[in-house]
Parts: structure tokens; C-alpha cells; sequence
């Protein structure tokens, strides 16, 4: 079994958002660099989702790039998706039988959406997910604060569509 690293869409729009931060957002970016530095140190692979569509996330655009924190190295695969779920539409999929990769430890943006959705499709394909549930964020959304948000999510995709590990706890 092949584990690899998830990343998807912490990208410079995250931060940029005026008035609007992220829950927790300085403390699940040091968790998500930690992750990074994990599995590069045990030369697992790392594949960046890149989300990619009009307006802050037009390629080319400060705000589309893949956060600075984490710039990809060379060899490091980045898809970029046109969708909220990363396998539609893209070579995700291929890309990781290509590498021979069974198992997702999965982190990134914004919970409610792009991590979410991508994490019962990986499920549905037959992939074995860890949700690191401490590195996945959102941003309050008049409903319900980001906090609430990350906390329902590791609660209905956690032990159905995924485990749930905290960064602390992760291993490559």
C-alpha cells in the first residue's frame, strides 16, 4: 500500500479575502507545512489540487497560486480542477495508479466543499482516507462559524468516509 499526501487548494486566495480569515488558518497551515515535511522526508508521494476557474482562481493570477508555505518541489504532482471534487474532470485518478497510491491522507481547503466533496469520491473509488482532521478549514458563513463547520464535518465524514488523525499523529 502506497500513502500519499492530499493537498487541496491552499491556495493564495484563501488569504486573501478581505475581512475574512480562516478558522484557525495560521495553526492548520503550520499543521499542513508539518505534513509536508513529513512525508518529503520519508519520500512519499505529494499531490497538490490546484482549484482553477474564473475569477481568484484564473490560472496565472496571485490568488491562484498554491500557497508560498508550500510551493511544490520538482516531481511533486499538482492537478489543477475545474469542480469542487477533485477526481471529476481531471487525471487525478490516473495519476495516483500511476504511482501506485491506495491510501490519501487529505488536508487542505475549504471544508464544506472542495475537501469534503473530494473525500466521498475517494471513498467511492476505493481509496483508504485519513482526514487530518486538525489541517482542513473553512470560513464562517452567516450560518455557522468555520469552527462549527470543521467540527460537523470530522464528525459525519469521520469513521464513514475516512479516519480521522490528528497532524501530530500522522506517519508517512
Amino acid at each position: 500500500m502506497t500513502k500519499a499526501l492530499l493537498i487541496i487548494d491552499v491556495q493564495e486566495a484563501m488569504f486573501s479575502y478581505p475581512g475574512m480569515s480562516l478558522f484557525d488558518g495560521e495553526q492548520v497551515m503550520d499543521r499542513i507545512v508539518s505534513l509536508l515535511d513529513k512525508a518529503r522526508s520519508a519520500g512519499a508521494p505529494v499531490v497538490y489540487i490546484q482549484h482553477t476557474e474564473d475569477e481568484e482562481y484564473t490560472r496565472g493570477l496571485p490568488t491562484w497560486e498554491i500557497s508560498s508555505r508550500i510551493t511544490p518541489r520538482e516531481g511533486e504532482t499538482v492537478v489543477e480542477k475545474p469542480t469542487w471534487d477533485a477526481f471529476h474532470r481531471t487525471v487525478l485518478h490516473e495519476e495516483l495508479q500511476r504511482q501506485g497510491i491506495t491510501e490519501l491522507v487529505i488536508c487542505g481547503m475549504q471544508t464544506e466543499f472542495c475537501l469534503d466533496t473530494t473525500c466521498r469520491r475517494a471513498y467511492s473509488m476505493g481509496y483508504r482516507n485519513i482526514l487530518v482532521q486538525d489541517a482542513h478549514s473553512t470560513f464562517d458563513n452567516g450560518n455557522l462559524s468555520g469552527e462549527e463547520i470543521v467540527r460537523h464535518h470530522n464528525g459525519v465524514l469521520g469513521g464513514r468516509f475516512a479516519r480521522l488523525q490528528r497532524a501530530d499523529e500522522i506517519g508517512f
